[in-house]
């Protein structure tokens, strides 16, 4: 009988992803999600549990019921933008139902959890080359909210309740090389499968924020990781944790960055044809470099991004984009 654990959000893009990643380890994945944004054709490698982080009682109910051994966490609302608009719902969604996720843990007795975070926590760079030593100081609700619940798990360890890694995204992008799970947000905001949606005519021409950034030519870098290198990490942050190894915060991202241009051109040359774009004002609160030091993670996790080439992750993201997708 494999060993079970709960996903939370695993009906979502990095949710999905991960649960492959855990039944490619040889656990079971059970997913839980209320899929208010995540998709249920996402669910391939485990059973569903159709249920509500807001629902302390009957979260631990299912963590018993279940019998899994630890918890992950990526049920989450996840727009910038819509944050600063919607605070209310970031606080309650990230926050209050990540609480009611790890009280519901303590109700049963289960004390290892892999957090889904974000390098918005960190919030303006303030160089280059970001480690985990840089000022966690966000400038959205987004941002803020994901740190309130990273902080909530260091004081949840402090007690004693839990151990759990919280892992830092940069730029998540691209999809299962099979091309059964990808990215389906709605609506997108997401650099690479918008440059995507414009090749293949299913969006307006890509607008690219800013052409004078004092970068190699003149656009915007970014980090870019690909999903399936995220979910791989995870697994090794659920296995430390299941050797008994201690609480981890780290980011995850290659430590290269690609500018917007860099992008356009080599997703041109996979798709074949040149990515529609124009060029528009910077927007603001946009940073010219955002660039991840992985080594920690690579360090403490044992980890390697095996496939965060820029063209392997366009491939994977073209052929899921390009073929008939769950909505």
């Amino acid at each position: 009988m494999t060993r079970k654990i709960l996903v939370a959000g695993g009906a979502g893009y990095i949710g999905s992803h991960a649960c492959k990643a855990l039944a490619d380890a040889g656990f079971t994945p059970v997913v839980l999600d209320n899929l208010s944004s995540g998709h249920r054709e996402a669910v391939q490698w485990g059973p569903l549990v159709e249920a509500d982080l807001a629902d302390r009682n009957n979260v631990a109910r299912i963590l018993e019921e279940q019998g899994v051994e630890a918890v992950m966490q990526f049920a989450a609302s996840i727009e910038v933008g819509e944050s600063v608009a919607e605070p209310g719902k970031y606080y309650a969604n990230n926050v209050a139902n990540s609480i009611n996720l790890l009280n519901a843990m303590g109700d049963v007795g289960l004390d290892k959890i892999v957090f889904s975070s974000t390098a918005a926590t960190y919030g303006t760079p303030q160089s280059d080359l970001i480690d985990e030593s840089h000022p966690q100081s966000p400038i959205n609700p987004y941002g803020e909210t994901k740190l309130a619940v990273e902080r909530a798990l260091h004081w949840f360890d402090q007690a004693g309740k839990l151990r759990y890694a919280a892992l830092r995204y940069f730029n998540a992008a691209g999809a299962e090389p099979e091309g059964r799970i990808g990215e389906a947000h709605d609506p997108e905001t997401h650099l690479i499968p918008l440059v995507i949606q414009a090749t293949l005519g299913n969006r307006p021409p890509l607008k690219v924020f800013g052409s004078d950034y004092d970068t190699r030519d003149g656009t915007a870098i970014r980090d870019f990781i690909h999903v399936g290198d995220l979910a791989s990490a995870h697994v090794a942050a659920l296995q430390r944790l299941l050797d008994g190894g201690a609480s981890l915060r780290a980011n995850l991202g290659t430590g290269a960055g690609y500018t917007v241009r860099e992008v356009l051109a080599i997703a041109g040359k996979v798709a074949g044809s040149e990515v529609p774009h124009e060029e528009a004002d910077r927007r603001p609160g946009d940073a010219p470099v955002l660039v991840a030091n992985p080594a920690l993670a690579k360090r403490e996790l044992g980890w390697e991004p095996v496939s965060s080439d820029l063209e392997t992750i366009v491939e994977t993201a073209l052929r899921w984009h390009s073929k008939p997708r769950f909505t």
